[in-house]
């Protein structure tokens, strides 16, 4: 009898010992994520998210008219054989990418297991711009003079400037969206995180009002030509 209650006594203490003497065991902290998300997320610097090449003919027609008053009536008249017209094609490449260089912790909002990245505001650049001189085509009546260059230097701003008011309807916006969470995604299920509970946004919904602030410079509003 006594060699069964030694036994049992030391069979008590070692189950003790391997126990940490009979305390409940702490739960393993959780691993503060956030810091190796920016870190990793910086990396991808400046991320380029879309792109698009645009052909855009510009045209412009104008003709020479009479204009004055008959019998108190304001009258406008062509005159025949007056008229010009042009068709200038432009070509250019606009880029999208989102610059993570300065992404931190503020860009992150987690609640539990759901994490949700804010991304920086996507900017556009006008990377080129050229003019097909070989394709313009022009019509100029004999009576008129021909298109002078400030004219043509005109039309071809005025082309520049509609292929960048046109930027909201392209959805180069979404693209741009879309690729970060394709580019992000992995990376944060490498983390820990399911795809389910990520969600990749932007801070606000972005309209043509905005452009100013997604143009990289101002030198893109009168285009670079190539």
């Amino acid at each position: 009898m006594k060699k069964i209650a030694l036994y049992i006594i030391m069979s008590a203490l070692m189950f003790a010992a391997c126990t940490g003497g009979g305390e409940t065991p702490k739960e393993a902290e959780p691993i503060d994520t956030i810091p190796v998300m920016v870190m990793q997320i910086r990396k991808c610097s400046k991320l380029y998210t879309a792109e698009y090449n645009i052909h855009k003919i510009v045209t412009h027609d104008d003709k020479v008219e009479l204009k004055g008053t008959l019998f108190n009536q304001k009258i406008n008249i062509p005159v025949p054989m007056s008229s010009r017209k042009i068709a200038i094609p432009i070509d250019a490449k606009l880029k999208a990418y989102i610059d993570f260089s300065r992404f931190t912790e503020n860009n992150i909002v987690r609640n539990g297991d759901k994490v949700e990245i804010i991304l920086p505001d996507p900017k556009v650049e006008l990377t080129s711009s050229r003019v097909n001189h070989d394709e313009i085509k022009k019509h100029v009546s004999l009576v008129r003079s021909n298109f002078t260059d400030t004219e043509m230097a005109s039309y071809e701003k005025q082309g520049r400037e509609a292929i960048i008011k046109s930027i909201p309807q392209m959805g180069i916006i979404d693209m741009a969206k879309a690729s970060a969470t394709h580019a992000l995604v992995p990376m944060l299920t490498r983390l820990g995180y399911k795809e389910s509970d990520i969600t990749i946004t932007f801070r606000k919904d972005f309209t043509s009002e905005d452009l100013p602030l997604l143009l990289e410079n101002k030198d893109i509003e009168h285009g670079r030509n190539q």
